[in-house]
């Protein structure tokens, strides 16, 4: 049936912010993205096109072919997770086509704050954080990693070692130093830097 004769549910995810919540990048702002992020993505993208789409549309065909699809559980469902499939590979495929690759790895030994850097800092309290820049969709709070956007990773960004910037909070700006950053040492496979 073509899609202009089908009826879309109201209250669907907008392309730009798929359904996990990854946010919209910043207008004119560059897709940084590390080489392990990269491969995930694409991972992910071709396994859904590969492997999980095609099950979902069996079992919507088979669905289909039970009969009245108004109270078919199956064809619903299948339908619902189908458009999520690939409103996930539409997303997916943007972000890849604007991905920039940066390895973290070129900066190792360098104790200057850029994209891919764990950094230790240390608030006014004396209380310290350990953090890593990543791109926006492959940052992980749970791991301590934030987007390179965030406001943490632009008050940390392009300081040094030792330097005092200030982080803009809720509550006010505060002073945070930064007590050290590491890279990721080169892999064989990309030589030294």
């Amino acid at each position: 049936m073509n899609k202009a004769f089908t009826k879309e549910p109201e209250g669907d995810f907008d392309d730009e912010d798929d359904a996990a919540g990854a946010p919209a990048l910043p207008a004119g702002r560059k897709n940084y993205i590390t080489p392990a992020g990269y491969a995930r993505l694409r991972d992910e993208l071709l396994d859904l096109i590969d492997n999980e789409r095609p099950k979902v549309v069996d079992v919507v065909h088979w669905a289909a072919s039970n009969g009245d699809r108004s109270e078919n559980g199956d064809y619903l469902y299948g339908k619902k997770r189908l458009r999520e499939i690939d409103r996930r590979i539409r997303f997916l495929t943007k972000r890849l086509e604007i991905a920039e690759i940066t390895d973290p790895a070129v900066h190792h030994g360098n104790d200057q704050v850029f994209f891919g850097a764990t950094v230790t800092y240390e608030d006014e309290a004396g209380d310290a954080r350990t953090v890593t820049i990543m791109g926006v969709d492959e940052a992980d709070t749970a791991q301590r990693q934030v987007s390179w956007v965030s406001p943490v990773a632009q008050a940390l960004l392009k300081s040094r070692q030792g330097d005092v910037v200030q982080l803009f909070t809720p509550s006010g700006p505060r002073d945070i130093e930064i007590v050290s950053v590491v890279y990721p040492p080169p892999s064989p496979s990309t030589g030294s830097a």
